[in-house]
């Protein structure tokens, strides 16, 4: 049998809807940096690399606050990324607690409390749907 180089996986498999991928994922830190990784392939497929930095950013935060806040269990997290009409994409996350997140004012000393203030800072709208089974928080950024 004659060897043949592997091709090389890759990181996601995208869905066939060309507007919308989402992926679940565990409720772990390390989450983050995967939502961060899908937000940028999802982008590059769409054509729309000047909204990567706004957009990865708004997918880690998202992320960290539902690991970090979100009283689930443990339960997994989902990250949604929507094409929107124009130059416009969503960046959502979803979880099991239905509590809404909090803008709070972070101190100059304290080390966390600013991710939903760089959230809003960073999207043209954010905000926070309450589901029957959870929450589904979300931000959109444009170009």
């Amino acid at each position: 049998m004659l060897d043949t180089p592997a091709r090389p996986r890759p990181e996601f498999y995208l869905c066939a809807d060309p507007t919308r991928q989402s992926r679940v994922l565990p409720c772990d830190l390390e989450s983050a940096a995967v939502a961060r990784r899908l937000v940028t392939v999802v982008l590059d497929r769409w054509e729309l690399p000047g909204l990567k930095f706004s957009a990865e950013l708004i997918a880690s935060e998202l992320v960290a606050n539902a690991v970090l806040h979100a009283r689930t269990g443990g339960a997994p997290v989902r990250v949604v990324a929507t094409r929107l009409p124009g130059y416009r994409v969503e960046i959502a996350v979803a979880d099991f607690d239905r509590r809404p997140p909090v803008l709070v004012q972070a101190g100059p000393d304290e080390e966390s409390g600013r991710g939903l203030a760089l959230i809003a800072a960073l999207s043209e709208d954010w905000g926070c749907e309450e589901r029957h089974w959870g929450k589904r928080v979300w931000a959109e950024v444009a170009h």
